[in-house]
């Protein structure tokens, strides 16, 4: 690959990424993916055009191209359904992760193909790596601490092979120090945080433009009602604050264990590790997605139940084409339907689920 669209997000580590192209020789461009307008929604403090602003000060600083994308329809179509589609069914999504599959990995990087590009870069944490075989692989960053692997695991192969991630053999002070040496107009911007397109808004405003609350009853595992819940969309498994029932004790808080959709329930429990519903050892998955070859055969592995959490022993059995069932050496806390496991062999990242 040498002709490369860099996707500049308005960061720091995507800014650094596409310095670090042009140093290595390659025909770098930048270009600002526009997934969401304010007009759309006026409450959320999006801060999109600081972006847009902040990515084009990083293109002419360092002499490349530079152009907006506009994929604001395919974003809604694609993400923002899934998310609030999601809630509606009583299931925890992952917008990120489908953002990188969709829109990142699919629709930006065909739009790059198309208009002529090798390929396409991003700032994420991870390293790339070919196999014996010519396939391409992924693995954890060198930095630990910023290692975005997990968020890729939805990815496939041809996906990978024309990709780029620079960063993901540096950890984050030297990125940090390479934008400072090189005056990259956004050298000491912060890290952005929470789901892109939300800015500063809690989720649960957003989900009120498209979901209306249906009240129901609070229970425990033994049905006993504890309380009114405003709507089961505003809840997730593992949550403890804002759930509304005071604890009966001072050291003892309610959390939400499970949401029954058929009956409108949400189910809490005292945060013990033999809480019913809050720990388990056991998982399905489905709708599996591998970068390389699928995994056919039982298997000893490493997974990440979520982002920054420590990998953990499992046993994998295949269960079909795209289904299969997890032993966790350890029980693990508040695993949500939705959500997505991450495998890993050693430091490789392989594929992954969706809790079913």
């Amino acid at each position: 690959m040498h002709k490369i669209l860099v996707a500049l997000s308005g960061g720091v580590d995507s800014a650094v990424a596409a310095w670090l192209l042009k140093e290595q020789g390659f025909d770098v461009s930048g270009a600002y993916i526009r997934t969401w307008m304010n007009e759309e929604m006026p409450l959320a403090d999006c801060p999109a055009q600081q972006d847009i602003d902040d990515s084009r000060a990083v293109a002419t600083h360092l002499g490349i191209d530079y152009e907006i994308v506009n994929l604001v329809n395919e974003y809604r179509e694609h993400v923002v359904h899934y998310l609030v589609d999601g809630y509606k069914h009583g299931i925890t999504p992952n917008p990120d992760m489908m953002c990188n599959r969709e829109m990142k990995f699919g629709i930006f990087q065909e739009y790059a193909r198309k208009a002529g590009f090798d390929g396409i870069a991003t700032g994420h944490y991870v390293r790339k790596c070919i196999g014996p075989d010519g396939s391409h692989n992924l693995l954890e960053g060198l930095d630990k601490n910023k290692d975005q692997t997990y968020f890729l695991a939805l990815l496939q192969q041809e996906q990978i092979r024309r990709a780029l991630f620079p960063v993901g053999e540096l950890n984050k002070p030297r990125v940090r120090e390479i934008a400072l040496e090189q005056k990259l107009p956004n050298a000491t911007k912060k890290d952005s945080q929470g789901i892109c397109f939300l800015g500063d808004m809690n989720i649960n405003r957003f989900l009120e433009h498209y979901i209306m609350d249906k009240p129901g009853d609070i229970v425990n595992s033994d049905g006993k009602v504890l309380g009114r819940h405003r709507g089961l969309h505003r809840y997730t498994t593992g949550q403890r604050r804002g759930i509304g029932v005071p604890s009966n004790t001072d050291n003892e808080f309610y959390v939400v264990t499970g949401l029954d959709m058929e009956r409108n329930e949400l189910i809490v429990a005292f945060d013990h590790p033999d809480s019913p519903g809050l720990f388990t050892s056991e998982v399905e998955l489905f709708g599996l997605s591998f970068l390389n070859q699928p995994i056919r055969q039982p298997a000893r592995l490493l997974a990440k139940p979520r982002y920054r959490d420590p990998s953990q022993d499992i046993s994998y059995i295949p269960l079909g084409k795209d289904r299969a069932k997890v032993l966790f050496d350890e029980p693990q806390r508040a695993l949500s339907p939705g959500q997505i496991l991450a495998l890993y062999d050693g430091e490789q990242l392989l594929g992954g689920g969706f809790y079913r």
